[in-house]
């Protein structure tokens, strides 16, 4: 299965993945671009570079020496993956901010994509 990865831009034109794919180290972004061309060219995603948040939250995962980095996104029509933001993952749990804050995009988005 085909699937299409969309960077979320917000309505001022900001793009959150952008910056911070921007924000990491040649070999870390590199690492994290990797899982997302896993995304849109394997038909099953491995749990270790995916996994389901919430109800339509999800998480993309990419480990780069100590560091686990995080894209949380969404999908829209089943084949389109839309990017709302990145984090560097600090603790066992996913922050409960960084989950509201993809849900907020992803409301943005359908929104405005109407």
């Amino acid at each position: 299965m085909k699937r299409t990865v969309v960077f979320y831009k917000t309505a001022d034109g900001k793009c959150p993945v952008r910056e911070f794919l921007n924000s990491l180290s040649g070999k870390a972004a590199q690492k994290v671009l990797w899982v997302l061309r896993l995304l849109e060219e394997l038909a099953i995603i491995p749990s270790t570079y995916f996994k389901k948040l919430t109800e339509n939250i999800y998480e993309c995962r990419a480990q780069f020496g100590s560091m686990a980095y995080r894209i949380l996104c969404f999908f829209v029509n089943g084949s389109e993956i839309v990017l709302t933001h990145g984090f560097i993952k600090k603790s066992q749990k996913i922050p409960g901010s960084e989950i509201e804050k993809a849900k907020a995009y992803r409301k943005d988005f359908l929104r405005r994509r109407r």
